[in-house]
């Protein structure tokens, strides 16, 4: 048996056959992924990933830079690649994920069967947008806003953003200083997702992860925003559902 591990839960139920990790996008934790589980198959596993700095590890220091982060992440979630797994990322956490995979195949460790990423172009893009973890609140708060998924009664509570603010700029942080190195594309399937209405990963540069695999890549466009993945909620988890269904 496994020790408990801050970064990942595990419930390890008798007759899964393949582990899904979500990584989750900037400010957020484990929770974002706390109702997917309903929506998958007995088989297969939906783990969320837990970062320092947030929800039960609130007291931790949440990372700065992509890098140590990886590192970390490769070593915590080494145990649990006994299994067949696949990675999910969302925004900032499709960059963890894609990078996490990279760490464990410079290690000689199992990897993906499949690499999902959602609304975040391609890591050897250039970013479209300029930098905002460095700018005085006010503004930054505005910057916020408009990307969406903080509700307004976060947004205007003033304790509540408090502890926010700080766990965001660390993420938006680690998204701005991040600088591709090219490496060989990856072994496994790519399946890219995005909201078409979504402005800071638009279809052009989501088709762009086709360089990053040497398998198949797929492309599908969702209505809605940056946040497509809550108002399109059921049809976006129907088709990861799917994209796994092979592997069960």
């Amino acid at each position: 048996m496994i020790a408990t591990n801050p970064w990942i839960k595990i419930v390890s139920k008798p007759g899964v056959r393949l582990r899904l990790f979500c990584f989750p996008y900037s400010g957020t934790g484990a929770l974002a992924f706390r109702t997917w589980q309903t929506n998958f198959p007995a088989e297969a596993e939906v783990c969320p990933v837990q970062l320092p700095g947030r929800e039960n590890r609130f007291k931790e220091a949440p990372f700065t830079r992509l890098a140590p982060l990886v590192n970390a992440l490769a070593d915590a979630l080494t145990p649990y690649l006994d299994l067949p797994f696949a990675f999910y990322g969302h925004s900032l956490g499709s960059l963890v994920a894609f990078e996490v995979a990279r760490k464990l195949r410079s290690r000689g460790a199992p990897q993906p069967v499949h690499l999902l990423v959602s609304g975040c172009h391609a890591p050897q893009t250039p970013r479209s947008a300029p930098p905002i973890h460095q700018l005085p609140e006010a503004e930054f708060i505005a910057e916020v806003e408009r990307f969406g998924g903080t509700s307004k009664e976060i947004l205007q509570n003033k304790e509540l953003m408090n502890l926010v603010l700080p766990i965001l700029r660390a993420d938006l942080a680690i998204y701005d200083t991040y600088a591709y190195i090219p490496a060989a594309p990856l072994e496994c399937p790519i399946s890219a997702f995005s909201g078409l209405q979504d402005v800071r990963a638009t279809q052009e540069q989501m088709a762009t992860w086709k360089a990053q695999t040497r398998s198949k890549f797929t492309l599908q466009m969702f209505p809605g925003g940056h946040f497509f993945l809550q108002t399109s909620q059921d049809r976006f988890l129907a088709t990861v559902v799917q994209t796994i269904l092979p592997y069960l």
